[in-house]
Protein backbone atom coordinates (compact mmCIF):
# COMPACT_ATOMS: atom_id res chain seq x y z
CA UNK A 1 0.00 0.00 0.00
CA UNK A 2 1.23 3.47 -0.89
CA UNK A 3 0.44 6.03 1.76
CA UNK A 4 1.01 9.71 2.45
CA UNK A 5 1.50 10.67 6.08
CA UNK A 6 0.61 14.32 6.77
CA UNK A 7 2.26 15.42 10.03
CA UNK A 8 1.36 18.55 11.95
CA UNK A 9 4.54 19.35 13.92
CA UNK A 10 2.56 21.57 16.28
CA UNK A 11 0.19 18.74 17.30
CA UNK A 12 -0.59 19.28 20.97
CA UNK A 13 -0.06 15.79 22.40
CA UNK A 14 2.80 14.32 20.35
CA UNK A 15 6.50 14.97 20.79
CA UNK A 16 9.08 14.66 18.02
CA UNK A 17 10.24 11.35 19.52
CA UNK A 18 6.70 9.98 19.57
CA UNK A 19 6.15 11.01 15.97
CA UNK A 20 9.35 9.23 14.95
CA UNK A 21 8.14 6.03 16.62
CA UNK A 22 4.76 6.27 14.88
CA UNK A 23 6.37 6.93 11.50
CA UNK A 24 8.65 3.91 11.91
CA UNK A 25 5.69 1.69 12.83
CA UNK A 26 3.65 2.82 9.82
CA UNK A 27 6.59 2.58 7.42
CA UNK A 28 7.11 -1.04 8.43
CA UNK A 29 3.70 -1.93 6.97
CA UNK A 30 3.43 0.27 3.86
CA UNK A 31 5.31 2.36 1.36
CA UNK A 32 5.19 5.65 3.22
CA UNK A 33 5.88 9.22 2.20
CA UNK A 34 6.06 11.65 5.12
CA UNK A 35 5.38 15.38 4.73
CA UNK A 36 5.48 17.83 7.64
CA UNK A 37 3.09 20.75 7.26
CA UNK A 38 4.70 24.18 7.07
CA UNK A 39 1.80 26.62 6.86
CA UNK A 40 -1.94 26.94 7.44
CA UNK A 41 -3.68 25.16 4.57
CA UNK A 42 -0.68 22.95 3.75
CA UNK A 43 -2.53 19.79 4.81
CA UNK A 44 -5.38 20.75 2.45
CA UNK A 45 -2.92 21.18 -0.40
CA UNK A 46 -1.38 17.78 0.34
CA UNK A 47 -4.82 16.14 0.43
CA UNK A 48 -5.65 17.66 -2.95
CA UNK A 49 -2.39 16.43 -4.44
CA UNK A 50 -3.12 12.93 -3.14
CA UNK A 51 -6.61 13.03 -4.65
CA UNK A 52 -5.19 14.02 -8.03
CA UNK A 53 -2.41 11.44 -7.90
CA UNK A 54 -2.68 7.86 -9.10
CA UNK A 55 0.07 6.74 -6.74
CA UNK A 56 -1.56 7.24 -3.33
CA UNK A 57 -3.91 4.66 -1.79
CA UNK A 58 -4.18 6.14 1.69
CA UNK A 59 -3.69 9.50 3.42
CA UNK A 60 -2.87 9.38 7.14
CA UNK A 61 -3.43 12.56 9.12
CA UNK A 62 -1.27 12.87 12.25
CA UNK A 63 -2.60 15.86 14.16
CA UNK A 64 -5.74 17.34 15.65
CA UNK A 65 -9.18 17.98 14.20
CA UNK A 66 -7.92 21.01 12.27
CA UNK A 67 -5.36 18.89 10.42
CA UNK A 68 -7.98 16.26 9.65
CA UNK A 69 -10.38 18.91 8.36
CA UNK A 70 -7.75 20.33 6.00
CA UNK A 71 -6.86 16.88 4.64
CA UNK A 72 -10.54 16.05 4.09
CA UNK A 73 -11.15 19.33 2.23
CA UNK A 74 -8.16 18.59 0.03
CA UNK A 75 -9.26 15.04 -0.72
CA UNK A 76 -12.80 16.18 -1.58
CA UNK A 77 -11.94 19.38 -3.44
CA UNK A 78 -13.62 18.00 -6.59
CA UNK A 79 -16.42 16.23 -4.73
CA UNK A 80 -16.83 12.88 -2.99
CA UNK A 81 -15.92 9.64 -4.78
CA UNK A 82 -15.15 6.98 -2.15
CA UNK A 83 -14.47 4.24 -4.69
CA UNK A 84 -11.80 6.27 -6.49
CA UNK A 85 -10.25 8.59 -3.93
CA UNK A 86 -7.61 7.53 -1.40
CA UNK A 87 -8.90 6.41 1.94
CA UNK A 88 -8.33 8.42 5.11
CA UNK A 89 -6.76 7.27 8.36
CA UNK A 90 -6.33 9.37 11.48
CA UNK A 91 -3.73 9.30 14.24
CA UNK A 92 -4.97 11.72 16.92
CA UNK A 93 -2.47 14.33 18.04
CA UNK A 94 -4.60 17.28 19.09
CA UNK A 95 -6.16 18.34 22.37
CA UNK A 96 -9.64 16.93 21.72
CA UNK A 97 -9.64 14.72 18.58
CA UNK A 98 -13.42 14.52 18.23
CA UNK A 99 -13.46 12.95 14.75
CA UNK A 100 -11.03 10.16 15.63
CA UNK A 101 -12.77 9.34 18.89
CA UNK A 102 -16.20 9.44 17.27
CA UNK A 103 -14.90 6.76 14.90
CA UNK A 104 -14.02 4.63 17.91
CA UNK A 105 -10.24 5.16 17.79
CA UNK A 106 -8.17 5.37 20.99
CA UNK A 107 -7.25 8.91 21.97
CA UNK A 108 -3.61 7.91 22.58
CA UNK A 109 -1.61 8.27 19.33
CA UNK A 110 0.46 5.12 19.92
CA UNK A 111 -2.60 3.00 20.64
CA UNK A 112 -4.41 4.57 17.68
CA UNK A 113 -1.49 3.66 15.41
CA UNK A 114 -1.73 0.07 16.58
CA UNK A 115 -5.47 0.07 15.90
CA UNK A 116 -4.85 1.54 12.45
CA UNK A 117 -2.33 -1.15 11.56
CA UNK A 118 -4.76 -3.85 12.73
CA UNK A 119 -7.51 -2.30 10.59
CA UNK A 120 -5.24 -2.25 7.54
CA UNK A 121 -4.30 -5.91 8.00
CA UNK A 122 -7.99 -6.81 8.30
CA UNK A 123 -9.09 -4.46 5.48
CA UNK A 124 -11.47 -2.83 7.97
CA UNK A 125 -13.05 0.40 6.72
CA UNK A 126 -16.31 2.33 6.61
CA UNK A 127 -17.73 5.06 4.41
CA UNK A 128 -18.97 8.03 6.43
CA UNK A 129 -21.20 10.97 5.67
CA UNK A 130 -19.92 14.52 6.02
CA UNK A 131 -21.32 18.01 6.26
CA UNK A 132 -20.74 20.80 3.80
CA UNK A 133 -21.34 24.53 4.31
CA UNK A 134 -21.33 27.30 1.72
CA UNK A 135 -22.45 30.88 1.27
CA UNK A 136 -26.15 31.06 0.37
CA UNK A 137 -26.94 32.02 -3.25
CA UNK A 138 -28.55 35.44 -3.54
CA UNK A 139 -27.00 36.78 -0.33
CA UNK A 140 -23.90 38.84 0.38
CA UNK A 141 -22.13 35.60 1.38
CA UNK A 142 -22.85 33.74 -1.86
CA UNK A 143 -19.21 33.98 -2.98
CA UNK A 144 -17.95 32.19 0.15
CA UNK A 145 -16.59 28.85 -1.09
CA UNK A 146 -17.99 25.54 0.10
CA UNK A 147 -16.15 23.76 2.89
CA UNK A 148 -16.50 20.26 4.34
CA UNK A 149 -16.68 19.47 8.03
CA UNK A 150 -16.38 16.10 9.72
CA UNK A 151 -18.13 16.34 13.07
CA UNK A 152 -19.67 19.75 13.84
CA UNK A 153 -20.21 23.36 12.85
CA UNK A 154 -21.83 26.31 14.53
CA UNK A 155 -23.13 29.81 13.83
CA UNK A 156 -23.34 32.19 16.75
CA UNK A 157 -22.38 31.55 20.36
CA UNK A 158 -20.18 28.44 20.13
CA UNK A 159 -18.31 29.86 17.13
CA UNK A 160 -17.63 33.00 19.14
CA UNK A 161 -16.04 30.87 21.85
CA UNK A 162 -13.86 29.13 19.26
CA UNK A 163 -12.76 32.50 17.92
CA UNK A 164 -11.76 33.70 21.38
CA UNK A 165 -9.74 30.52 21.99
CA UNK A 166 -7.95 30.91 18.66
CA UNK A 167 -6.93 34.47 19.58
CA UNK A 168 -5.30 33.16 22.75
CA UNK A 169 -3.59 30.33 20.88
CA UNK A 170 -2.11 32.83 18.44
CA UNK A 171 -0.57 34.54 21.46
CA UNK A 172 1.11 31.30 22.50
CA UNK A 173 -1.47 29.87 24.91
CA UNK A 174 -2.08 26.13 24.87
CA UNK A 175 -5.52 24.85 23.93
CA UNK A 176 -6.93 23.40 27.15
CA UNK A 177 -10.43 22.66 28.38
CA UNK A 178 -9.98 25.32 31.09
CA UNK A 179 -9.24 27.89 28.39
CA UNK A 180 -12.46 26.95 26.56
CA UNK A 181 -14.50 27.27 29.76
CA UNK A 182 -13.08 30.72 30.54
CA UNK A 183 -13.70 31.98 27.01
CA UNK A 184 -17.24 30.55 27.05
CA UNK A 185 -17.98 32.63 30.14
CA UNK A 186 -16.55 35.77 28.52
CA UNK A 187 -18.51 35.11 25.35
CA UNK A 188 -21.69 34.73 27.38
CA UNK A 189 -21.31 38.03 29.20
CA UNK A 190 -20.29 39.79 25.99
CA UNK A 191 -23.09 38.33 23.84
CA UNK A 192 -25.20 41.25 22.64
CA UNK A 193 -28.08 39.11 21.35
CA UNK A 194 -28.32 36.42 24.03
CA UNK A 195 -31.91 37.26 24.97
CA UNK A 196 -33.29 37.89 21.48
CA UNK A 197 -31.62 35.81 18.80
CA UNK A 198 -30.97 36.92 15.24
CA UNK A 199 -30.77 33.52 13.50
CA UNK A 200 -33.52 31.96 11.36
CA UNK A 201 -33.33 28.35 10.21
CA UNK A 202 -35.07 27.56 6.93
CA UNK A 203 -35.55 24.09 5.41
CA UNK A 204 -37.67 22.72 2.59
CA UNK A 205 -41.22 21.75 3.50
CA UNK A 206 -41.23 23.20 7.01
CA UNK A 207 -41.93 26.46 8.81
CA UNK A 208 -38.86 28.57 9.61
CA UNK A 209 -37.40 28.42 13.12
CA UNK A 210 -36.78 32.01 14.18
CA UNK A 211 -34.98 34.06 16.84
CA UNK A 212 -32.16 31.60 17.61
CA UNK A 213 -29.13 32.81 19.55
CA UNK A 214 -27.01 29.75 18.81
CA UNK A 215 -27.18 26.97 16.24
CA UNK A 216 -25.03 23.87 16.65
CA UNK A 217 -24.82 21.55 13.64
CA UNK A 218 -23.73 17.96 14.29
CA UNK A 219 -22.61 15.36 11.76
CA UNK A 220 -22.05 12.73 14.44
CA UNK A 221 -22.11 12.21 18.17
CA UNK A 222 -20.73 13.30 20.53
CA UNK A 223 -20.61 17.03 19.83
CA UNK A 224 -17.32 17.35 21.71
CA UNK A 225 -15.42 16.07 24.76
CA UNK A 226 -14.58 17.61 28.10
CA UNK A 227 -11.51 15.56 28.97
CA UNK A 228 -12.74 12.00 28.66
CA UNK A 229 -16.40 12.94 29.05
CA UNK A 230 -18.40 12.94 25.81
CA UNK A 231 -20.87 15.81 25.43
CA UNK A 232 -24.00 15.19 23.36
CA UNK A 233 -25.69 18.21 21.79
CA UNK A 234 -27.58 16.04 19.28
CA UNK A 235 -27.63 12.45 20.57
CA UNK A 236 -29.18 11.02 17.37
CA UNK A 237 -26.52 12.43 15.06
CA UNK A 238 -24.62 9.82 13.07
CA UNK A 239 -22.07 9.43 10.28
CA UNK A 240 -24.76 7.35 8.54
CA UNK A 241 -27.50 10.02 8.41
CA UNK A 242 -27.89 13.66 7.43
CA UNK A 243 -27.14 16.58 9.75
CA UNK A 244 -28.66 17.32 13.15
CA UNK A 245 -29.22 20.80 14.58
CA UNK A 246 -29.57 22.07 18.13
CA UNK A 247 -30.96 25.61 18.16
CA UNK A 248 -31.13 27.70 21.33
CA UNK A 249 -33.55 30.60 21.45
CA UNK A 250 -32.45 32.20 24.70
CA UNK A 251 -29.20 32.47 26.64
CA UNK A 252 -30.33 34.16 29.83
CA UNK A 253 -28.39 33.24 32.97
CA UNK A 254 -31.00 30.67 34.14
CA UNK A 255 -31.24 29.19 30.63
CA UNK A 256 -27.47 28.84 30.30
CA UNK A 257 -27.20 27.22 33.72
CA UNK A 258 -29.88 24.74 32.66
CA UNK A 259 -28.28 23.96 29.28
CA UNK A 260 -24.81 23.57 30.78
CA UNK A 261 -26.18 21.11 33.32
CA UNK A 262 -28.01 19.19 30.60
CA UNK A 263 -24.87 19.04 28.45
CA UNK A 264 -22.74 17.79 31.35
CA UNK A 265 -25.33 15.10 32.06
CA UNK A 266 -26.08 14.37 28.41
CA UNK A 267 -26.00 10.83 27.06
CA UNK A 268 -26.60 8.99 23.78
CA UNK A 269 -30.25 8.90 24.82
CA UNK A 270 -30.82 12.50 25.91
CA UNK A 271 -29.39 15.93 25.13
CA UNK A 272 -30.38 19.54 25.88
CA UNK A 273 -34.12 20.17 25.89
CA UNK A 274 -36.67 22.72 27.02
CA UNK A 275 -38.97 25.50 25.87
CA UNK A 276 -36.26 27.44 24.03
CA UNK A 277 -34.31 24.46 22.66
CA UNK A 278 -35.06 23.09 19.18
CA UNK A 279 -33.67 19.72 18.06
CA UNK A 280 -33.85 18.63 14.42
CA UNK A 281 -32.63 15.27 13.12
CA UNK A 282 -31.37 13.90 9.79
CA UNK A 283 -31.55 17.03 7.61
CA UNK A 284 -30.22 16.90 4.06
CA UNK A 285 -30.24 20.66 3.48
CA UNK A 286 -31.06 23.82 5.42
CA UNK A 287 -30.00 27.46 5.65
CA UNK A 288 -29.13 29.65 8.61
CA UNK A 289 -29.76 33.37 8.10
CA UNK A 290 -28.78 36.05 10.60
CA UNK A 291 -29.90 39.66 10.83
CA UNK A 292 -26.36 40.61 11.86
CA UNK A 293 -22.98 39.04 10.99
CA UNK A 294 -22.15 36.20 13.37
CA UNK A 295 -19.06 34.02 13.82
CA UNK A 296 -18.97 30.65 12.03
CA UNK A 297 -16.90 27.64 13.05
CA UNK A 298 -16.38 24.23 11.49
CA UNK A 299 -14.56 21.38 13.22
CA UNK A 300 -13.28 23.85 15.79
CA UNK A 301 -11.84 26.27 13.21
CA UNK A 302 -13.09 29.88 13.32
CA UNK A 303 -13.96 31.05 9.80
CA UNK A 304 -14.96 34.66 10.35
CA UNK A 305 -18.36 36.37 10.28
CA UNK A 306 -21.31 35.27 8.14
CA UNK A 307 -24.92 36.34 7.65
CA UNK A 308 -26.17 33.34 5.64
CA UNK A 309 -24.85 29.78 5.41
CA UNK A 310 -26.39 26.82 3.59
CA UNK A 311 -25.63 23.39 5.03
CA UNK A 312 -25.80 20.07 3.20
CA UNK A 313 -25.52 16.58 4.66
CA UNK A 314 -23.74 14.28 2.19
CA UNK A 315 -24.07 10.58 2.86
CA UNK A 316 -21.23 8.17 1.99
CA UNK A 317 -18.75 10.93 1.25
CA UNK A 318 -15.43 9.53 2.49
CA UNK A 319 -13.81 6.12 3.00
CA UNK A 320 -12.13 5.84 6.41
CA UNK A 321 -9.88 3.11 7.78
CA UNK A 322 -11.09 2.06 11.25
Amino acid sequence: MRALLVVNPAATTTSARTRDVLIHALASEMKLEVVVTEYRGHARDLGRQAAESEDVDLVVALGGDGTVNEVVNGLLHAGPDPDRLPGLAVVPGGSTNVFARALGLPNDPVEATGALLDALRESSERTVGLGMAAGTPGTEDEAVPARWFTFNAGLGFDAGVVGRVEQHRERGRKSTHALYVRQAMRQFFGEAHRRHGTITLERPGAEPVTDLVASIVCNTRPWTYLGNRPVYASPKASFDTGLDVLGLGRLSTPAVARYVGQLLLSSPERGPHGKHAVSLHDLDRFTLHSKVPLPLQMDGDHLGLRTSVTFTGVRRALRVIV
